[in-house]
């Protein structure tokens, strides 16, 4: 089975980011292109004019430096003002940007840096530094670092404003250098190095050329979602192929972009820039509803509110379908809207024309709830090897549930197995330095993806799971975790995340860990208590996740259903390795730590 988009791709085709760049500063010149928070915490906005002024001097400043064409600059950093003016400018200058998280473990850094031999390395702070510099010995080819924050007496180190000024310097005396870089610059010359996070095994470096780039950002804009005067929120990591891709948008349409990478201030800042539009990762959307849901939990406030979103939920097949409600329902919602939906909105900005979830499966439940509330969530699909975004929904015709059809210019066909296979302009070339792994993904053109899906009649796709998580029982059942998973965490708003188990074994359990922000709230709403640790140990929590689970499998399958679970004294982090920095669960990690309390279980 195969899909293809029918819309075409603009004729407009630039070599490279460098050149998307310049196209997008002559058309805006003054326009807002970015806004972001200064030391005060108080947003500064730059034009594209002074935004280009600023890469420039990062370019100028690298190439002062000695970097050359298609060598790699290392970004170590959280998603900021200065990793961008980093990210175009290593490519402005010819060079390719090498991304870091800035959770990365200091082993895996130094396997990241030599793996891709990068030059320079752009860290964020004394944190990022010191794993730098703790193996310098190891890594004889990175002769400079800099420093976005505070300042180092080590003479291998500069700050990010002085490199700037050496870029002011360098443009001094040579004022054509960055251009005649960009210039230069091929569609097909390196321009990022990602390396995946991985659920399992070392990082893998997915090698992307500036027309991966420039593609994307035409392929996306051929569907019309977005404008000149919109205004993104970014918050999403952009040491991640989702956050490049947003910007590769950003270049090709104009728009503007609030950038604040700080997790915690999400819901303030929408409420402070009024975005129209937003990214996010499945799981800060359940944060968001979770949130919602604890503040709404007794009294009558809670039976307007239940009332309210029994009426949003019989409402959505007649919006998302573009019908006419009946009388009734259309006059419900408008008093729906205006008690309880309205308040929602406002609180998230009150400009929100839709949201893109995108980095996992989002869970189905969750998108619909939003969309009972009048807050669309359409749902994309890619992976790091095929440059983020690969297949998007329309916000004009939204299919829930489904990640929608290929972007124009990408085709796409299911194996006998149902694995997705994926090819086009955004598909990278293979692995950096690693061609066992890439003969096994990359095969006569066709990108494996390991996601198991179906695709409908009109070409529109739905990932049913990961082709290596499905578990068989012992009864030679096939379970598909997150089917089982999405469906506790739609029926419980204290659960965090959910990890299915049960592979070889004679039934389903699931270890959960719970949301820290709602057992807080529970507590204050049922007079109850205490630290985390000691609240997820509470038998009154217990016996509501009890209820809550058993309204999960009234949904599943008999041999699907969750017989046992265990509560997790934490959550999942990114810092014990459980969890990667795009938030998708390393299972392995998981059974290796719970091992004993999995084994408890059987």
């Amino acid at each position: 089975m195969t899909g293809t988009q029918d819309a075409k791709l603009t004729d407009e085709r630039h070599a490279s980011v460098g050149a998307m760049l310049l196209a997008q500063v002559e058309k805006s010149g003054d326009r807002e292109a970015f806004r972001h928070r200064n030391e005060h915490g108080s947003w500064v906005s730059l034009s594209w004019n002074q935004t280009r002024d600023a890469i420039f001097e990062v370019a100028a400043g690298l190439i002062a430096l000695g970097i050359e064409r298609e060598e790699r600059v290392a970004i170590a950093a959280s998603t900021r003002m200065e990793w961008i003016l980093t990210d175009l400018g290593t490519m402005c200058a010819g060079g390719a940007s090498t991304t870091v998280y800035p959770s990365t473990k200091e082993a895996d850094v130094g396997f990241i840096l030599a793996d891709s031999d990068s030059k320079i390395v752009v860290v964020e702070d004394a944190e990022q530094l010191a794993k730098v510099l703790g193996q310098m010995d190891d890594l004889p080819q990175v002769h400079k670092l800099v420093l976005m924050d505070g300042d180092s007496d080590d003479d291998r180190v500069l700050t990010f404003a002085r490199l700037r000024e050496l870029g002011r310097e360098h443009l001094a005396e040579n004022p054509d250098s960055v251009t005649s870089r960009i210039a230069g610059s091929e569609p097909e010359h390196l321009s990022t190095l990602i390396y995946t996070s991985g659920t399992t095994g070392k990082p893998k470096g997915v090698p992307l050329v500036h027309d991966a780039w420039t593609y994307e950002g035409r392929a996306i804009e051929v569907y019309d979602l977005l404008q000149p005067d919109d205004l993104q929120f970014l918050w999403l990591p952009l040491s991640h192929v989702f956050g490049k891709a947003l910007m590769a948008l950003q270049l090709q349409i104009g728009f503007a972009t609030a950038v604040d990478g700080n997790l915690d201030r999400i819901v303030d800042g929408l409420g402070e820039v009024h975005p129209t539009f937003m990214c996010g990762a499945p799981r800060i959307y359940e944060k968001v509803r979770n949130k919602v849901l604890m503040g709404a939990n007794q009294g009558v406030k809670k039976k307007i509110f239940d009332w309210a979103f029994s009426v949003g939920e019989k409402s959505v097949e007649y919006r998302v379908n573009n019908r006419s409600m009946p009388t009734l329902l259309n006059a419900q919602y408008k008093l729906a809207d205006k008690l309880v939906f309205s308040k929602i909105k406002d609180r998230m900005g009150g400009r929100i024309k839709f949201f893109v979830s995108g980095s996992a499966k989002l869970n189905s439940h969750v998108q619909r709830w939003f969309y009972a509330a009048g807050l669309l969530i359409i749902e994309g699909y890619g992976l790091t090897e095929t440059s983020a975004v690969t297949f998007v929904n329309s916000p004009r015709e939204p299919r829930l549930g489904t990640v929608g059809p290929p972007v124009p210019g990408t085709e796409m066909k299911l194996a006998d197995d149902g694995e997705v296979l994926i090819k086009g302009p955004g598909v990278s070339r293979g692995y950096h330095n690693n061609d066992e792994e890439a003969a096994k993904s990359f095969v006569d053109g066709w990108f494996h993806t390991g996601d198991i899906g179906k695709v409908d009649q009109d070409g529109y796709l739905t990932i049913t799971d990961r082709k290596k998580d499905l578990i068989k029982t012992s009864g030679g059942k096939y379970v598909a975790p997150q089917k089982v998973e999405g469906a506790v965490v739609a029926a419980c708003s204290l659960v965090s995340q959910v990890i299915v188990q049960g592979e070889s074994r004679q039934y389903i359990s699931a270890l959960l860990s719970l949301d820290p922000d709602a057992v807080a709230a529970w507590a204050e709403q049922n007079g109850q208590s205490g630290s985390y640790e000691e609240l997820v140990e509470c038998k009154a929590i217990r016996e509501a996740i009890d209820r809550d689970v058993e309204t999960a499998n009234s949904g599943l399958e008999r041999w699907e259903t969750i017989k046992k679970f265990a509560i997790l004294p934490t959550e999942l982090s990114v810092e014990d390795g459980e969890v990667t920095p795009s938030m998708k669960i390393r299972r392995a990690a998981v059974g290796k730590r719970y091992a004993d309390l999995i084994d408890s279980l059987y």
